[in-house]
This record gives C-alpha cells, structure tokens and sequence, in this order.
C-alpha cells in the first residue's frame, strides 16, 4: 500500500529534553493502514518507506492518541528538505508491513 499526504511539521512536546519531529498521516489513511493485516509490532509501530521531496528513508509509523499515526522526520531529513516547526510537508509512505 502506498499512501501520499500533506501534513504540518510539528515538535514532540511530551520531551522538552529532546527535538523529536514529526507529521501526521490523516485520520482516513490512517484508518486504511490500521486495516492491513500485519504481525505485531512494538507499540503499535508499521513500517514504512518514506520519501519526503528527494529524501527516502525507511522508518516506522507510530500510533498517536489522536487516532492517527505519526511519522518521525529526522534532522538529515528537515535539513535537506528545509521542513521547520509549524510547515508544511508532503510525504509518500509504502507501507511494508503487509
């Protein structure tokens, strides 16, 4: 399954020691992930290839209190890509848990 989505850049509040980014997979993509069946994984986690303008990186998707998963944006990733707190972002996952 590959998903593509535009999202806002935002900072994991939960640790202020700590600059954890990430953007949020919409609330029905994330429905549709939900739905692959899959083997269980540690918290919820799916991996995922992510390409993120000319960035690709495999990484996992997390489940968020919100319902929706998450994806985490590394620093190599906002700095080649220019993504800041609060901007925008557009991402492609291929969801390789299935």
């Amino acid at each position: 399954m590959i998903v593509e989505f535009e999202g806002e850049v935002f900072r994991w509040d939960a640790r202020t020691d700590a600059a954890w980014f990430f953007t949020s997979v919409p609330a029905d993509l994330s429905a549709m992930i939900a739905e692959i069946p899959r083997p269980h994984r540690g918290f919820g986690s799916v991996r995922v290839a992510a390409t993120v303008g000319g960035s690709r990186w495999r990484t996992s998707i997390f489940p968020s209190a919100e319902g929706t998963y998450v994806l985490p944006l590394k620093r190599s990733v906002r700095d080649a890509e220019a993504l800041v707190d609060g901007g925008p972002v557009r991402a492609r996952l291929e969801v390789l848990d299935a």
